[in-house]
């Protein structure tokens, strides 16, 4: 080894987090060889180490960012960004051919192309999920989904999904990879079953997510059992009213997030998906519950559902981590690309924040220990962050 090579490194950027602390907004690493020396604030670098070259990188360095939250069998989908209620019907429905096997292994190459660092992916099919458990680079957690709006059939919808989970349990899952469950959201799945499902989650140690209070219009289905949600997407595939769904009559101030929490869902502490129209109650009480959230910018903007309430969640300790959702709505499965767009969505909120939830938030998530940049550890060039253009 020649003795340049052994010359320290500064590599400057604007925003560093190492898995531990706060990170550090500019920020730096020491590099001598192929080894981090130190990391901390550029000027504290210079000073303790006065010959090393300095390489302004710009952007993020940090660990490797995990996608929280996608749905990898829609990952041959076209990308249109439109209002909910026509993404729907002319994304969702009119490309339903491309979904499956394929899709969702072309999106596990992708992630494993970008190096992402953990991936919760929600799985529809059964043969997505064999498919993903056989493949030796996906590492996270896989969510089977469950839906089931009539109550009468929720004992036959369980017990088809236990069977599923046994299966899988009983060919053997690789370290790297739990199994989860998504009872998919609290108006697609009946009061029965989503107890059903949550009940036998927390019994076995699965770990769930739901989608939840995504559109402006859960809420008014919740309150009053009618909306544009009811007549546009659930009257023809559901009970003939929504208290049947639910197990109770709507009423005003009945919210998604409290219907959940007087079931006793928030209780077993799911990871709650989009959480976007949400109130002041909402949030208290999943803080309370100790649950996690999942915001996933980009989609939520293409589909004009809103823009997460970040700060009123940080502000009672919530765990925020960040996800794609499908590439049909947030526009690629690279979810550095949602840590920049929501660097402008929220250009108030402090960047270390937002690529800690990224980091840290999506370990946690999965249910694992981010990793380290510290002094000692293997420096990798993949630990500067690459992004597209933030409007994603």
């Amino acid at each position: 080894m020649t003795a340049d090579a052994f010359t320290p490194r500064l590599l400057t950027c604007d925003v560093l987090y190492t898995g531990v602390g706060g990170g550090h907004a500019p920020g730096g690493v020491v590099v001598v060889g192929e080894t981090i020396a130190a990391t901390g604030s550029p000027d504290d670098l210079r000073r303790a180490y006065p010959h090393a070259t300095v390489e302004h990188v710009g952007g993020v360095i940090a660990p490797p960012p995990v996608n929280a939250h996608t749905h990898l069998d829609m990952s041959a989908y076209a990308f249109q960004a439109l209002p909910y209620f026509r993404w729907l019907p002319e994304v969702v429905v009119a490309q339903r051919d491309l979904r499956g096997v394929a899709g969702a292994q072309a999106g596990a190459d992708t992630l494993a192309g970008l190096g992402t660092g953990g991936v919760g992916d929600i799985v529809w099919a059964p043969e997505v999920m064999d498919a993903l458990l056989d493949r030796d680079d996906v590492s996270g957690t896989v969510y089977f989904e469950v839906l089931g709006a009539f109550p009468e059939q929720a004992d036959d919808r369980f017990a088809a999904v236990r069977a599923r989970i046994e299966g899988w349990r009983r060919r053997g899952l690789p370290d790297r990879v739990r199994l989860g469950l998504t009872p998919h959201t609290p108006f697609t799945v009946s009061h029965r079953l989503m107890r059903l499902v949550m009940d036998y989650a927390a019994g076995e140690g699965l770990p769930v997510q739901i989608h939840v209070a995504e559109h402006p219009s859960e809420p008014e289905l919740f309150a009053t059992g009618a909306g544009p949600l009811w007549e546009h997407r659930l009257k023809p595939f559901t009970p003939d009213t929504f208290a049947q769904i639910i197990g109770r009559e709507p009423e005003p101030g009945l919210t998604p997030v409290r219907y959940l929490d007087e079931l006793g869902v928030l209780r077993h502490a799911p990871t709650l998906i989009h959480m976007v129209n949400v109130t002041a109650d909402d949030i208290a009480r999943v803080a309370r519950a100790g649950c996690a959230v999942v915001t996933c910018p980009r989609s939520n903007h293409h589909l004009e559902c809103g823009a997460f309430p970040w700060t009123d969640f940080a502000a009672v300790g919530v765990e925020v981590a960040l996800g794609t959702d499908s590439v049909a709505s947030g526009g690629s499965l690279d979810v550095r690309d949602d840590v920049a767009f929501a660097r402008t969505l929220y250009p108030n909120l402090d960047p270390r924040v937002i690529v800690r939830a990224a980091v840290k938030g999506g370990n946690r998530v999965l249910g694992r220990q981010a990793p380290f940049l510290r002094r000692g550890e293997v420096w990798r060039d993949a630990y500067v962050w690459e992004t597209a253009a933030a409007e994603g």
